[in-house]
């Protein structure tokens, strides 16, 4: 092995042999203090790629000189100490050659080359005697290193840049260690391209850019037909009316793109975008209720609004407050299209399984036990609606609101004796009064007759709706108050004092919350002139003066 630690060929191995790597031009002092431009160690280095076909000599590192030469070849490296030279940069720094000249004569135990690259101080290769020419005077060789001041940033933009296209060219033949593996080059070994060699262009690599972009711009401009179809574009629809029946139910809480959705599922209409535009138009397609509908399959959407938006096609049953328990059996029989008399006799027969609260019907003389208990509210008849099904959910909602309101406690505050004639105190407001504003006067009527010390009906009602409901009948002429009360019914309040036997009608929400809040007053009597008076008193002369006022008004409005 030579000094330089190149082996045994004929070129030098020099800190400044392009072969051998340029390691960045960075400051560094000196044993003395003076800043000096190493190759190897002594601070951080500007990394440039080596070539590979001299990858083999990579073992060289300057720290084993500092180890080996002062023992080994001391009298080598005195012997080639030049004469002290320096050369003037461009920047304000300077390269030393002749500092090494300083440690001639060092003793062989001490290491000439501590705190200091012994390569820093060097001249070019060339000068020493004996060697071989320069060989960066050929043509082929690289250019001399320059120092940082002379370097310019293009120059090394354009060197890192060619590097780059070296390695990423003709990636088919690329070798996994690092060479082509074509055989045209060592492995390892990445060679350089002349100035006058074409660049050449992976075929490959074009060839999967021009795929790639022929699908972004494919796929972008079908997404881009689809987006401004589905934003601009008319939905899909059905024409006309529709033909057969099909019956769709919408659960509560659905809004319109979620009815449509039901719709388009069971082919009622073409799409659901079409429906939600249809209801957009429609002066009452915001007000579309759940509940079922019966409609028919391939309906345009606007005659799918139509027929929701007004009601016409919904599969429901509404309970009307008020209304009495044989209204209620008629409509389920007529909506479920079943022989009359079906719903009546199933309730007589089945009440005690369909969901009845423990408190009701505990009069014997009750004419029917579900009276009070059907509660007003719409019922959707769904495909497996029976009559069963219809009344245990007409008793479960009757049964929730009445626990809501605490009855039992509320009854006893009242000075009822149980729920049940809380009850039917709400189903005789409820019936008594025409008009809803005038509920909790007449639930202070009731609560005033039914003091025992009761002065004006002594204990009676002598309401006219029991006795409605005694005949199964609705009219505003009972008949004399002699005859009536001659009559022995359990629903006679002609004739009995206090409540009926049972609840005469299935009261609303409303009518419930005047039967819990009676308004304060001294009130017996009361009567509608019209929708906008009723008239109260308390005393039997003054209602007697306001029915004056009552049948003047009738004969006016010709009832």
């Amino acid at each position: 092995m030579t000094e330089y630690g190149r082996g045994s060929g004929p070129e030098p191995w020099h800190p400044e042999d392009p072969q051998y790597g340029n390691q960045g031009w960075i400051g560094h002092e000196n044993l003395h203090g003076q800043p000096q431009m190493p190759h190897g160690d002594g601070g951080p280095q500007q990394q440039y790629p080596q070539e590979p076909q001299y990858r083999e000599h990579q073992q060289f590192q300057e720290p084993q000189y500092h180890q080996q030469y002062p023992q080994q070849h001391p009298q080598q490296h005195q012997q080639y100490a030049p004469p002290r030279q320096q050369q003037a940069y461009g920047g304000g720094q300077s390269w030393d050659t002749a500092q090494q000249a300083q440690y001639t004569g060092v003793p062989q135990t001490a290491d000439p080359y501590g705190g200091v690259d012994p390569y820093a101080q060097q001249q070019p290769v060339g000068t020493y005697p004996g060697e071989v020419p320069d060989t960066y005077g050929t043509a082929e060789a690289y250019p001399p290193p320059q120092p940082p001041g002379r370097r310019h940033l293009a120059t090394q933009v354009e060197e890192q840049w060619q590097d780059a296209e070296e390695e990423a060219e003709d990636t088919d033949g690329f070798h996994p260690a690092g060479g082509r593996g074509d055989g045209d080059e060592p492995t390892g070994r990445r060679s350089g391209r002349s100035k006058d060699k074409p660049k050449k262009r992976g075929g490959t690599a074009c060839l999967v850019a021009a795929v790639v972009i022929i699908g972004v711009v494919g796929g972008g401009g079908y997404y881009g037909y689809t987006y401004l179809k589905a934003k601009f574009g008319a939905a899909e629809d059905y024409a006309g009316e529709g033909t057969g029946s099909v019956t769709i139910d919408i659960p509560k809480g659905t809004g319109l793109g979620e009815m449509g959705r039901i719709l388009k599922a069971h082919g009622v209409v073409a799409s659901a975008q079409a429906f939600v535009d249809a209801a957009g138009v429609h002066p009452k397609g915001g007000a579309i209720q759940a509940g079922s509908y019966a409609m028919k399959e391939h309906m345009s959407a606007k005659a799918a609004v139509e027929l929701m938006a007004n009601g016409a096609g919904l599969n429901a049953l509404d309970v009307i407050p008020g209304w009495r328990n044989v209204q209620v059996y008629e409509a389920i029989d007529k909506r479920l299209k079943l022989k009359d008399g079906t719903t009546h006799d199933i309730a007589t027969k089945e009440f005690k399984s369909l969901g009845l609260p423990d408190w009701a019907n505990t009069n014997p003389k009750i004419k029917d036990p579900l009276e009070g208990f059907l509660y007003p509210a719409r019922y959707d008849l769904k495909k497996d609606a029976t009559p069963q099904t219809l009344l245990k959910e007409m008793v479960a909602k009757s049964t929730q609101a009445y626990g809501n309101a605490d009855l039992k406690a509320q009854a006893t505050k009242l000075g009822l004796e149980n729920p049940l004639q809380l009850v039917t105190v709400a189903s005789l407001v409820q019936a008594e009064g025409r008009y809803q504003h005038d509920f909790d006067k007449i639930s202070r009527v009731v609560y005033n007759r039914l003091k025992p010390g009761n002065v004006e009906t002594y204990g009676l009602l002598d309401f006219d709706s029991t006795v409605n409901y005694m005949k199964g009948q609705s009219t505003l002429d009972i008949g004399s108050v002699d005859e009536l009360r001659k009559i022995d019914d359990p629903y006679n309040t002609y004739k009995i004092k206090g409540l009926p036997a049972g609840p005469i009608g299935n009261p609303g929400p409303e009518a419930l919350k005047s039967a819990l809040n009676p308004a304060p007053g001294p009130w017996y009597y009361f009567v509608s002139i019209n929708e906008n008076e009723t008239l109260f008193a308390v005393t039997n002369a003054e209602h007697n003066r306001n029915r004056q006022k009552y049948e003047e008004e009738r004969k006016k409005t010709g009832q």
